[in-house]
């Protein structure tokens, strides 16, 4: 995901009006703290540039930043309807047989009632047993370890997002 030169898409994306640039911003994101932040960084010379100003944005969020990117995402298993975002996000759900969805349903109620939120993993490759075995993993963690592991993973989701969003011709 590195580019040294302006993408046609980087571009169009730094030509955009401030409020189609929030929008398209908030459809990588839902934290308008981590959207106002990319905003006002506003030409980017590269892809990268852009990127980093993404994590260093996502670093700088309160956890009530998070919590609003966060409301942001469906439950693993449960793609928005009609979001084609999401769906390909949780494609390694889609083959997943019915015991194992009801499985990840039954770990995404017990992880949101333990720390209050979706149950948040870059899904983008991963299978649904990964994505079950993370969860499993993950639902032990302190709540501060957790906060920070969900910052690293919406990171992620967030930089597969905004290349998708710069990096189409």
């Amino acid at each position: 995901m590195t580019s040294t030169s302006t993408s046609p898409g980087l571009a169009r994306f730094n030509a955009l009006e401030e409020h189609a640039a929030h929008a398209a911003l908030l459809e990588v994101c839902a934290s308008t703290a981590w959207v106002r932040r990319l905003l006002a960084g506003r030409p980017y010379a590269s892809a990268e540039d852009l990127y980093t100003a993404g994590d260093t944005a996502m670093g700088e969020l309160t956890a009530d930043d998070l919590a609003e990117a966060m409301a942001g995402h469906p439950p693993i298993g449960r793609p928005k309807p009609g979001d084609p975002t999401s769906a390909r996000e949780q494609r390694g759900m889609s083959g997943a047989s019915e015991e194992l969805r009801a499985e990840m349903l039954e770990l995404n109620l017990a992880y949101q009632e333990r720390f209050g939120h979706v149950f948040l993993i870059c899904a983008t490759g991963r299978t649904a047993e990964q994505m079950r075995d993370a969860v499993k993993e993950r639902i032990g963690n302190a709540p501060e370890r957790e906060r920070e592991i969900v910052r690293t993973e919406l990171g992620r989701i967030n930089r597969i997002r905004l290349a998708r969003l710069v990096e189409e011709d």
